[in-house]
């Protein structure tokens, strides 16, 4: 997909880079490997205990980590979060807004509406948030980049996750948007697909009473062996952090994808609006 690795040592130097949900799973992937590529790396999240073994583990191999303990669902947090990143690391470069859970699930008929709503302020609120406290120092600055981690689940119809399914429809969506207010203002938004990663959120999924009896059939790709490991989305992350991708802004980019392709057709990806939430119709159909 591309020759960039996350080992590549001063790809990202004197950058800086906020990872949300960065204690555990593809976060820390995340910060790893943005902290290999020379950024230092603002982590976040709700775990203090996990939040400091990401941060040594990047110490350990040479890099600049700081955590921060907060909840990104909360608007007084995290608008007062920005200003303390900023002032510890310096300015923000690059916004990962990875912070999500997978749960409730099972039918809408039986959905706790709390449970249910809870998901959508950690999976879509959460990245608005964050979004909405760097846009306006990126903005100021003329540069910056937000990766927001949707999911191939965003694109589906897939029943008894409904909650998340739609939290992530809705992020794909946002980052079209955002991407488009922005574009005359060097932001490039982003959002992945990161494939199937065996994380903390995934094991609730394999062994949760909810998740064995509504969803039998992610166990099954488990065992299939076809789940990936997260360095492909770190690697992803990282060509899109480059900036060499920036024509793609708007996109809805999963692992799988061949960014050097895309990239050479980026005029017939505009023009056709590729890779972004499109409805299909009859009509479009019958006029090709």
């Amino acid at each position: 997909m591309n020759s960039l690795t996350p080992t590549s040592p001063d790809m990202l130097s004197g950058q800086v880079a906020v990872v949300t949900g960065g204690g555990r799973g593809l976060g820390r992937a995340f910060a790893i490997g943005l902290a290999a590529a020379g950024a230092s790396v603002a982590v976040i999240s709700r775990s203090g205990e996990q939040l400091s073994e990401t941060v040594r583990m990047i110490s350990a191999a040479g890099g600049h980590a700081a955590d921060f303990v907060a909840d990104v669902s909360d608007p007084l947090i995290v608008d007062n979060l920005a200003p303390e990143i900023e002032s510890r690391l310096g300015r923000v470069d690059l916004l990962i807004n990875n912070a999500g859970i997978g749960t409730p699930f099972g039918p809408v008929s039986e959905c706790d509406p709390e449970e249910w709503w809870r998901s959508l302020e950690i999976n879509l609120r959460s990245p608005l948030l964050c979004s909405r406290a760097f846009l306006p120092r990126m903005i100021a600055r003329g540069r910056g980049r937000i990766i927001n981690v949707a999911s191939g689940a965003g694109i589906m119809s897939i029943p008894y996750m409904s909650s998340y399914i739609v939290a992530k429809a809705a992020l794909i969506r946002l980052s079209e948007i955002i991407a488009a207010e922005t574009r005359d203002q060097n932001i490039s938004v982003f959002a992945i697909e990161p494939g199937t990663v065996r994380t903390a959120m995934a094991q609730s999924a394999l062994e949760s009473e909810a998740g064995r009896k509504w969803l039998p059939w992610f166990g099954k790709l488990f065992e299939a062996g076809r789940d990936v490991p997260p360095n492909h989305a770190v690697r992803l992350v990282l060509r899109l952090a480059s900036g060499e991708a920036d024509a793609l802004s708007g996109r809805f980019i999963t692992i799988s994808d061949d960014v050097d392709s895309m990239l050479e057709q980026v005029p017939e990806i505009k023009s056709r609006d590729l890779y972004t939430l499109r409805l299909r119709t009859e009509g479009e159909n019958r006029s090709r």
